[in-house]
């Protein structure tokens, strides 16, 4: 059996029934609530490891659930939605969800999304503080201040590096523009996310210039970035 306990917060009941024969038939614990007050009373009690989440609940808007959470709880959550626009994701994100995922969805597609969502789980429990940062090819040592791709040192500016370390302090997440540029630049205007853009290429560009061809930084059109984890 995995260890790991799903929360499935659903209030359709054959999605939720799809949603729970799937996580049953691979070996996954799960429990289910069909409102928003059952889903925090559920995470709050069973503690939960990943919460997948619809939006469109009856009782109350699944962004105000993750709101909630979020004030004791940095469990990953996962919504699972029918709103499709940017600026739902945007909101669900921003609000602390760590992945959006579109109504309708395939069972292969919800596997994939737990399977990254447990190895970052796994890989918070069992790493330990170090100040050089691993992901594929790319070293970054934060202590030095610097960045390696292979044997290379990147030659990053300062603007570069540290957009490149908010990116790998979240690898696996989806950050928002809005995100990044409040950390990076510590305000969210159109100008800087203009800028973002254009960092953003030339980072990409230096991530890119290795042997082997590796992409290291996703792009989620009018939503925002996420570094992936690479083996």
């Amino acid at each position: 059996m995995n260890k790991l306990l799903i929360l499935v917060v659903e209030d359709d009941p054959a999605i939720r029934n799809l949603m729970a024969t799937t996580l049953k038939s691979h070996n996954y614990r799960f429990v289910t609530a069909p409102t928003g007050a059952s889903a925090i009373m559920q995470a709050s009690t069973a503690q939960p490891d990943v919460m997948l989440l619809d939006l469109g609940l009856p009782d109350m808007d699944g962004v105000d659930i993750i709101r909630k959470i979020r004030t004791w709880s940095q469990m990953p959550i996962i919504v699972i939605s029918a709103r499709a626009e940017d600026t739902d994701k945007i909101d669900a994100l921003d609000a602390g969800a760590d992945d959006y995922l579109t109504k309708p969805f395939s069972v292969e597609e919800l596997l994939a999304r737990l399977r990254a969502t447990q190895r970052r789980l796994q890989f918070m429990q069992t790493s330990t503080p170090s100040p050089i940062f691993s992901n594929g090819q790319l070293k970054i040592d934060y202590a030095a201040g610097c960045a390696w791709l292979g044997e290379q040192q990147l030659h990053l500016t300062p603007m570069e590096y540290k957009l490149l370390c908010v990116m790998a302090q979240n690898v696996g997440k989806v950050l928002t523009l809005s995100f990044i540029t409040q950390k990076v630049w510590g305000s969210t205007t159109e100008s800087d996310i203009a800028s973002l853009r254009v960092f953003m290429a030339t980072l990409r560009k230096k991530l890119s210039a290795g042997k082997e061809d590796t992409q290291y930084i996703q792009t989620h059109i009018g939503v925002g970035y996420r570094m992936l984890k690479v083996e």
